[in-house]
């Protein structure tokens, strides 16, 4: 049978076999099947979609595409986070030292940009010196001596979804339940954690649109971790509005460092610490979660989360000082504002159009070969259900001489509607998924 065949046999809406799905994954692997084909498969999975057993499948296969790391000779209980990606979505580089900061070994290894998402590796590379593309011995010293390192994918972990990944981002299959679970379980089997956390988004801003989709996505996911052995509990939150203040590279960080240090926007402090909280609960450190959130506030109040921070930035060869003096970060060069058309209520700033304003930019990718200017991005300087007068800026959008400038308004005018009343509150965490 050709490659053609495998494609046509998923566009007829077929089941594929285990070798279907192997010689798929081996292929792109090798760069022995052309793009095109591959573009071709995955369009006609996000059509036609995939079982159960395909997806595992395909999670298996990809994972057993590179190396899987061994951490059992390093003490703790490792307890992996990945959220499926959203605007303004922050919450790993906050919660991966803040867990550290509790007695929590965290491994994490993450993406960049895909759409109008952000990607936890190009905010951190926004960081002077930071390295993304540690070889495994040396990912496994930091997290011996900090507890915490956040890497991105390496050649030879999951290398099929390292290309996958970046040919979906320009092919328009992103939204699909089989691709993203398959994408994120690959990465975390070659992790080796020894419990997973994920935050599923869900609304304007995220790939699941809706709470049921979110649903399935985070049912699957739990479902393949708990098929492999690997105890996995799935958190569904809000993205209907960029999460937090900050969108965009360096302004992230800027955002992180201003959490560790004074505490966050309430959206974004509620996500993160019943995240941390879970990750604790899971390690064993504690028994139950008001007591991990007791425990993970302290580590806040103290001091310690950012002090690991700073130790695992040190650790991963970028500048520590920026903890302390954060104009040591890229800062874009021009100002715009975006400001209110009449008085009333925020009922809605679209996330989706946000992450779009800021990819406009130049903060995200539209081509897989795209430079990323970390220093641009939109600041956030009211939130839905807030009062506004007419004239108040709601929006900041930091820009490099106009690049991108009057598409990223556009954008930012269509995510932004005022009312009369303010807005029900959505809950940050929606569900959850054990």
């Amino acid at each position: 049978m050709s490659f053609v065949d495998v494609i046509a046999k998923k566009r007829d809406g077929h089941t594929l076999s285990r070798e279907d799905i192997q010689r798929f994954v081996g292929g792109i692997t090798a760069a022995e099947i052309p793009e095109y084909q591959a573009a071709a498969l995955l369009m006609a999975i996000v059509i036609r979609g995939m079982s159960d057993q395909e997806t595992a499948w395909l999670t298996e296969a990809m994972a057993r595409s590179g190396d899987c790391i061994d951490l059992s000779d390093i003490p703790g209980v490792k307890i992996g986070k990945h959220s499926t990606g959203g605007v303004g979505d922050k919450v790993s580089i906050v919660v991966v030292p803040l867990a550290a900061a509790c007695g929590v070994v965290v491994p994490k290894m993450s993406g960049r940009g895909l759409g109008h998402t952000g990607g936890t590796v190009d905010k951190l590379e926004s960081i002077p010196g930071y390295r993304t593309d540690l070889s495994i011995d040396e990912f496994k010293r930091v997290l011996r001596r900090i507890g915490a390192s956040i890497i991105g994918q390496s050649a030879s972990l999951a290398p099929a979804d390292k290309r996958l990944y970046a040919l979906r981002d320009v092919t328009a299959t992103i939204e699909s339940i089989p691709l993203i679970a398959s994408s994120i379980m690959s990465k975390k089997f070659a992790e080796g954690s020894n419990a997973l956390i994920l935050d599923v988004k869900t609304g304007d801003g995220a790939f699941m649109k809706d709470l049921a989709s979110a649903r399935a996505l985070a049912e699957t996911m739990v479902a393949i971790g708990k098929r492999r052995g690997l105890p996995t509990e799935a958190m569904i939150t809000d993205m209907e509005a960029p999460l937090g203040r900050a969108v965009g590279n360096a302004l992230e960080i800027i955002e992180c460092l201003e959490m560790l240090k004074h505490g966050g926007s309430e959206d974004l402090t509620d996500i993160v610490v019943r995240v941390a909280s879970r990750m604790v609960v899971l390690a064993g450190v504690e028994t139950d979660e008001a007591t991990a959130a007791d425990r993970v506030r302290g580590a806040l109040g103290s001091g310690r989360a950012l002090d690991t921070f700073r130790r695992m930035i040190e650790a991963h060869g970028g500048n520590p000082r920026i903890v302390d003096d954060a104009g040591l970060l890229p800062v874009a060069p021009d100002r715009e504002l975006v400001r209110a058309p009449r008085s009333g209520y925020v009922e809605r700033i679209g996330a989706a159009a946000i992450g779009r304003a800021s990819c406009a930019l130049g903060a995200g990718r539209t081509k897989v070969d795209d430079p990323v200017d970390h220093a641009v991005g939109v600041i956030v300087r009211i939130q839905p259900g807030e009062p506004v007068r007419e004239g108040q800026p709601v929006l900041e959008l930091c820009h490099r001489g106009g690049r991108g400038l009057e598409a990223a308004l556009a954008a930012c005018r269509a995510a932004l509607a005022i009312g009369e009343s303010a807005p029900a509150p959505r809950p940050a965490v929606q569900a959850e998924v054990r």
